[in-house]
């Protein structure tokens, strides 16, 4: 199984609606929460390309991008395809 990281707020509806998504196909994911901020949200900037929202998800290292990205990625059927590497 893929490695999967997401990087979250709290309160953020979006990052609900992508864990959901992970969740309901059974993939276990690594959560930051930088609703904080401080040096992981310095951490997702960099890694995202300059991105401030969140959530971001990274498999294997890639960035996937956020929650519409990931929905995106499952409506057109490629997301099992990386989940499964």
């Amino acid at each position: 199984m893929a490695k999967v990281e997401i990087y979250t707020k709290f309160t953020c509806g979006y990052c609900f609606r992508a864990k959901g998504l992970l969740k309901d196909k059974g993939v276990v994911f690594e959560e930051t929460d930088i609703t904080m901020g401080g040096p992981k949200r310095e951490e997702m900037i960099q890694r995202a390309g300059g991105r401030t929202t969140v959530p971001q998800i990274f498999i294997n290292g890639d960035h996937i991008g956020g929650s519409d990205d990931l929905a995106s990625l499952n409506d057109a059927g490629k997301l099992d395809e990386l989940l499964a590497v």
